[in-house]
């Protein structure tokens, strides 16, 4: 496995962020502010849930996935060990859920997360924002909010590193 750190070049992490920011802002004007919960995907997506959270001075708690026992694929990539609870409100009824994530790729983490917050009730909408979308989605999902699309080859992934401080990397497996 190597990193190159030519990354820094191609993503400006502040940018993109705030790219974020304003297409969240953007997104939400016209709703009441207290019908709104922002959650964020287990770890990366909750990293920049919380960063932009605190920027949008949200009132409502900040919600937190692990989408593990959701995932389709844990039989056979198995459980991570240290599985934490994730965190919403009892109820999602008739609110606003601005779900976050990092990187879109094919669509199967953002699936689970539907699925797990639709077993806390019945929002009045999802608004999707990620930070970099990969394309090849192999489920019909789009995001709503993205930072900016980017496109790797099969054996290249991007890893979000953080909480203090983030960092994007790109991480290149070795191809058999």
């Amino acid at each position: 496995m190597s990193t190159n750190s030519n990354l820094d070049k191609m993503l400006d992490l502040d940018k993109l962020l705030d790219t974020m920011y304003r297409g969240v802002l953007n997104k939400i004007e016209a709703i009441d502010q207290n019908d709104i919960i922002m959650v964020g995907i287990h770890t990366g997506g909750l990293w920049i849930a919380e960063y932009l959270h605190k920027k949008l001075k949200l009132s409502s708690p900040l919600g937190s996935l692990n989408i593990s026992f959701y995932r389709d694929d844990f039989t056979k990539i198995g459980l991570h060990p240290e599985v934490k609870p994730s965190q919403l409100p009892p109820s999602l009824d008739d609110k606003h859920i601005i779900l976050i994530d990092d990187v879109l790729f094919t669509g199967r983490t953002i699936r689970a997360a539907l699925n797990e917050i639709f077993d806390y009730g019945r929002p009045a909408s999802v608004i999707l924002g990620v930070l970099l979308d990969r394309g090849e989605h192999e489920l019909p999902i789009c995001a709503d909010i993205c930072a900016q699309k980017i496109s790797l080859a099969a054996h290249q992934q991007i890893k979000l590193s953080g909480p203090e401080p983030l960092k994007l990397t790109l991480v290149e497996k070795e191809i058999n």
